[in-house]
């Protein structure tokens, strides 16, 4: 394409390799830490064995088949789902607030893009070397060597991926039975899909793709900045103490001592380039705040090593905020954030109290409507309805069915007025009322279901309320 000028334009700019270069410090062990437990939960949690009188004998199993989620001793039925809003509330206010005090922390240590990356670009300096072997191996020709390495680099790749997508799918069944299956080729199409899916997708993005994830597809990095301000901690090279009156300068035997450097005007930054060389994304830090950053401070680590091993003060790159930076002081407790505190506890507590205050038992009443109300031989009126009693327990339990409220009617079960559920099912249940039209003032009565269980005291019974009918033109008579 052509602008104006007649000069060529390109829209599209090619990726330009980024050959991070490993860092040792406090942040690195952090990231470390914390993706040794990720990795951790999430390819062991599927594996982790729950023992249940019903149900699958595994931790974490989300049942699409059975509308069921089973979360060790809790048990998500698919009209529990606002559960789940709940829960993605409080992690967008817990989003939201994080970002305001602290950032994009949640990009530079926990997110999956992060993680997954961490491990891929291990994986390739294991087996291609650090920075400038790698470099090197980038610009040869392609030989015997080149083609082994990167061959056995991808090949690993493939091979964490591989465990990524699968470990996912066994999420969503028996583990050890569903792994039997899809070796022997007896499993689930959506099992083989899911894996390979998710096999590809890990092996693009954080192989192929890496940062260019989080520069232009991930819209976290564009729309952080609403919610940055001021008083934000971010990761911040500090300008007026690196740069000095003359700007940066290399460090020499002249230049060695700080005291020296400070008054021939120069900063502490000996502009070893090590913060840019350990940057995942590619950036100079010293160029400011840039939306590529994801805060994960392994230039903080890098430059510490270096401040260190010239004798000169650490900090000089280091979480601070732009009123520090300005000589100013941080506010942490503002509106702002007492608000979003304030939104995460209310969410969570409401979330908790429902949980652990549902019903294990749950009644369901539908009146039958064709014919509302019949009239039999002996002139009595005659509703039925429909009754759905649900056990979500872990136990097989005994209930009693009653009515209140409705003293003139008779409440006809088939002979039997107590029914026995197992666990995770449900029973329908077809009841009857008659009454006499003498004994009733008014055509219609608001009266309660009562299902009370029998064999576990602990449970309380429930009630549901439903309406009796009768024709008017019967109560004039």
């Amino acid at each position: 394409m052509a602008n104006e000028a007649g000069h060529d334009q390109d829209l599209y700019k090619k990726r330009i390799p980024i050959f991070p270069r490993s860092v040792k410090g406090k942040f690195r062990s952090l990231k470390w830490s914390i993706l040794f437990l990720a990795y951790g939960v999430y390819f062991l949690l599927p594996w982790l064995r729950w023992e249940r009188e019903v149900g699958p004998q595994q931790a974490i199993l989300f049942d699409i088949e059975g509308r069921r989620f089973y979360i060790f001793d809790l048990v998500v039925y698919a009209q529990d789902i606002f559960w789940l809003a709940g829960f993605l509330i409080i992690a967008a206010w817990l989003l939201f607030f994080v970002t305001g005090l602290a950032g994009r922390v949640f990009c530079g240590y926990f997110c999956f893009q992060t993680l997954w990356t961490d491990v891929f670009m291990l994986l390739e300096r294991l087996i291609q070397g650090e920075r400038p072997a790698r470099i090197r191996l980038f610009k040869s020709d392609w030989d015997a060597n080149k083609v082994f390495k990167i061959g056995l680099t991808h090949i690993s790749w493939i091979g964490v991926a591989f465990l990524t997508g699968l470990s996912f799918t066994l999420y969503w069944g028996d583990a050890p039975e569903l792994v039997s299956q899809m070796v022997t080729g007896d499993a689930p199409f959506p099992a083989y899909a899911t894996t390979l899916f998710l096999t590809l997708s890990t092996y693009v993005m954080a192989g192929l793709a890496r940062e260019q994830v989080c520069t232009y597809m991930c819209p976290y990095a564009r729309f952080q900045s609403a919610m940055f301000d001021r008083d934000t901690l971010i990761v911040a090279y500090d300008e007026s103490r690196g740069e000095g009156r003359k700007g940066r300068q290399k460090l020499t035997k002249a230049l060695k001592d700080i005291d020296v450097r400070h008054e021939q005007g120069y900063g502490d930054c000996i502009d070893c380039g090590y913060c840019v060389q350990v940057c995942p994304t590619g950036i100079d830090i010293r160029d400011g705040l840039q939306y590529q950053c994801i805060t994960c401070a392994l230039c903080i680590d890098a430059c510490n090593e270096i401040m260190d091993s010239v004798g000169y003060p650490r900090g000089l790159i280091r979480y601070t905020s732009d009123k520090v930076l300005q000589g100013e002081k941080t506010r942490i407790f503002k509106l702002k954030n007492i608000g979003y505190v304030v939104a995460i506890l209310a969410t969570s507590i409401a979330l908790v109290w429902s949980v652990a205050t549902r019903d294990v038992l749950e009644l369901a009443v539908n009146q039958i409507r064709q014919p509302l109300a019949q009239t039999l031989a002996d002139g009595r009126v005659q509703n039925s309805y429909e009754l759905k009693i649900s056990n979500k327990g872990t136990h097989t339990t005994r209930y009693r069915i009653t009515t209140e409220g409705i003293d003139f009617g008779e409440l006809d079960l088939a002979n039997f007025d107590e029914v026995s559920i197992a666990p995770e099912k449900n029973l329908r249940v077809m009841a009857r009322i008659r009454a006499n039209p003498a004994t009733v003032e008014q055509s219609k009565t608001l009266f309660h279901f009562v299902v009370t269980p029998l064999n576990q005291t602990e449970l309380k019974p429930v009630e549901h309320e439903a309406w009796f009918y009768i024709p008017q033109k019967q109560l004039e008579k």
